[in-house]
């Protein structure tokens, strides 16, 4: 080669180079994906949708009517603590990875930093998402509906007794303490203690339900039981919103399941498919258990096993198959039947709501049983090749959400106790906290 034609060459590679370069530029920086952004965006619609007015009535329903308002109340005042906690700080906590190695244990394999304190950093150019990609700001705010209903959930537990003040302050050091750090260990990825035990919770078995139904357990014993109870009747006053709420919930919990594939694909199409056959098994499992067991089967019923069925299949529900998902929810249905009713008057505390019963049982059991059926050979979708394995690395995760809930939980209820009290007064019990605490009243007939 000439040195006329080497140099040629040489200035023939200085065009093309800046054009290969900026191709490879183009072809590794990342797109958003408007059809993953828009499910993104609707589900995470439907999840706040669950919380207000979903939960929000299903509770409302099954309280006494001078209570009503309370409940409801307390949802929507969770709904905007919770909000503002986690721009300021729970979503940082929660999904910062800085630090994580995979397999080191650290203090950031329990919680996560505060670099994305205030939300630095998410703009409008932000993108997220393993493999479809959407906004950040939307996969911010899809989480935030997930933290604000765990907490909303408790209130079931104490129902008609809390001060609105106590209440309030619980649940935002609840929030700091206990949801945010077991989010991050479950969710945050590699790094995370949970996450790297292997623990398999797509859509929050653990994170919610488990994380919820202990802390609404251990509120419930250290609040005492409502005055009257269990001698003095208190049937909801209202099923028809129960019924309503219920139905919110189970069309609200597709946005919960299917959203968390965190994209428009096959996952979120099969998760839709299990939590409709699991919540429809549920819902008639607990109906005919009430059945023959009570000689009659009842709208509360048929409500409660709707909402076991949607809790037991959530950590599942992106690895099962099918009938993976119908037995997870039959087992769901009866089994918190039982629990729902036998065990809380055998052992005599006052889950005014069966938070615990629900879901802190339907968690624990659907946890458990996702070991079981996520495994392909019984037609699941997961990785898992060896069922006994998987089901210890769940039963590891329930039993490290269980007691680390339930501890931290204690000593915050017993602080604030001692600092403020819990307890409305006997009268204001019988007043009804509509007019105790809010000074309104839910009917005026």
């Amino acid at each position: 080669m000439t040195l006329r034609q080497f140099a040629g060459l040489g200035a023939l590679l200085s065009l093309v180079t800046p054009g290969l370069a900026m191709a490879a530029d183009e072809v590794a920086a990342p797109v958003l994906n408007s059809g993953d952004t828009a499910w993104m965006l609707t589900s995470t619609a439907l999840v706040l949708f669950m919380t207000i007015p979903g939960l929000a009535l299903f509770y409302g329903g099954m309280v006494r009517s001078k209570n009503i308002l309370s409940v409801m109340m307390q949802c929507f005042a969770i709904t905007g603590l919770i909000s503002i906690l986690w721009v300021v700080y729970g979503y940082s906590m929660a999904f910062d990875t800085t630090g994580m190695e995979a397999n080191v244990v650290n203090f950031n394999s329990f919680v996560g930093g505060l670099s994305k304190a205030f939300l630095a950093g998410i703009t409008p150019a932000s993108i997220t998402g393993p493999a479809a990609l959407f906004p950040e700001a939307v996969f911010v705010t899809f989480q935030m509906t997930f933290a604000i209903i765990t907490p909303a959930l408790i209130v079931g537990a104490f129902a008609e007794r809390m001060k609105f003040s106590a209440m309030l302050i619980f649940m935002g050091i609840w929030f700091t303490l206990v949801y945010a750090p077991i989010a991050h260990m479950v969710w945050s990825g590699v790094g995370g203690l949970l996450w790297d035990w292997g623990v398999l919770d797509f859509a929050g078995g653990t994170v919610v339900h488990i994380n919820a139904g202990v802390a609404g357990l251990v509120a419930c014993l250290v609040l005492g039981k409502r005055k009257g109870f269990p001698t003095t009747p208190m049937a909801p006053h209202n099923l028809g919103y129960t019924l309503v709420g219920a139905a919110m919930l189970w069309v609200g919990w597709f946005g919960f399941n299917a959203g968390s594939a965190a994209a428009a694909n096959g996952t979120a199409g099969m998760a839709m498919l299990v939590t409709q056959i699991a919540t429809a098994a549920a819902a008639l499992g607990w109906m005919f258990a009430e059945w023959l067991t009570h000689g009659k089967p009842s709208a509360l019923g048929i409500a409660s096993g709707v909402v076991a069925g949607l809790v037991a299949v959530t950590p599942a529900a992106g690895t099962v198959g099918p009938m993976g998902g119908l037995i997870i929810g039959l087992a769901a249905g009866v089994v918190c039947f039982f629990c729902a009713t036998s065990l809380k008057r055998k052992l005599g505390y006052d889950d005014s709501l069966d938070a615990f019963g629900v879901h802190g049982i339907g968690g624990i059991l659907g946890a458990i049983l996702t070991g079981v059926f996520a495994a392909p050979s019984l037609g699941g979708f997961g990785t898992v090749t060896d069922i006994a394995a998987q089901v210890w690395i769940q039963c590891k995760g329930v039993g490290f959400t269980v007691i680390y809930t339930a501890i931290v939980t204690f000593i915050i209820l017993k602080v604030l106790d001692m600092v403020m009290g819990l307890r409305v007064t006997e009268e204001e019990e019988a007043v009804g906290l509509d007019l105790a605490q809010h000074n309104e009243r839910g009917y005026n007939l």
